[in-house]
């Protein structure tokens, strides 16, 4: 490209939106219109439906520096959200950093699962987000039931980003933020009528050398890394869910779409000892393996 020498030699929104995306989808990167309309309706402070009422206006240095400075770390193929610092889940907006893992649509369907098929006559116990990340999962189950969620994570800048979303979306009195490595910091027994958690469940041959650039080099790899077989995480929820889970209790687990047979087996096997009233794998809406849900007795 010629003109500016900085990547984008145009001068009008609708320039910048065409190159922009022409470079992103050289580089390899899916949806590249989308892409380029979000990043600099970042830039100018506005939104999609602003953007194509704007196409003809020229865009000033100051923001044509700044949107070009993105790009690169765009075509670096650092995510779009980490660039921007938000991400919009359960169609409210979330700060996200390099310090939690974005959220995806798979968690927005294991919400959906809890919230519709929780024990609605199991009302005493209390709410776990167990390995709560950014906190959007305490933040919708704080939102929607108006319930009261304790919100565990084993990282310090995890909590701090799930503080500001928790602020943020008004429910910082409701859920109450706890540092730990997955559920040893709980002292008490049965204690829990939902438990719902997105654990790291990759294998870590998978995160080394099959992710895609975006998430294995820029996602956090603590919340990605499930071990060898990547249900070591959830083996380990396994292991102390009979002390958590209160009588009636449901606990949704976000799974990957490869593992519901062996986690089928695993929870199936507990459940001759544990007492578990059932054990079931929910499927997405494109029919994958996605979530196990536990019922206790």
């Amino acid at each position: 490209m010629s003109g500016r020498g900085d990547g984008v030699a145009c001068s009008t929104v609708a320039e910048h939106l065409q190159q922009a995306a022409a470079a992103l989808a050289a580089a390899g990167i899916d949806e590249a219109r989308l892409e380029a309309e979000l990043l600099l309706g970042f830039c100018l402070g506005i939104g999609r439906t602003e953007l194509y009422l704007a196409t003809r206006e020229t865009v000033d240095d100051q923001r044509h520096r700044l949107f070009s400075a993105l790009l690169r770390r765009r075509l670096n193929r650092e995510p779009l959200a980490y660039i921007t610092g938000e991400k919009e889940f359960w169609s409210l907006p979330f700060v996200v950093t390099p310090a939690v893992l974005i959220p995806r649509p798979e968690t927005e369907f294991l919400l959906e699962m809890a919230l519709a098929r929780r024990n609605f006559t199991c009302q005493s116990g209390r709410w776990l987000d167990l390995c709560c990340g950014s906190g959007v999962i305490g933040v919708v189950l704080a939102r929607e039931a108006l319930r009261e969620v304790i919100a565990v994570d084993i990282s310090a800048v995890a909590l701090a980003v799930a503080r500001v979303n928790c602020r943020r979306h008004g429910v910082l009195d409701r859920v109450a933020l706890v540092q730990g490595d997955l559920v040893t910091c709980l002292r008490q027994q049965r204690m829990f009528s939902l438990i719902v958690t997105n654990p790291p469940y990759i294998r870590r041959d998978d995160v080394d050398h099959r992710l895609e650039p975006e998430v294995a080099r820029f996602e956090p790899r603590l919340a990605l890394d499930g071990g060898a077989s990547g249900m070591e995480v959830i083996t380990a929820i396994a292991s102390a869910l009979p002390d958590l889970l209160a009588p009636g209790g449901d606990c949704f687990i976000e799974i990957g779409e490869e593992q519901g047979n062996a986690i089928r087996t695993l929870f199936s096997r507990a459940r001759s000892t544990t007492g578990y009233r059932f054990v079931e794998i929910l499927k997405d809406y494109a029919g994958r393996d996605r979530v196990v849900h536990i019922r206790a007795a």
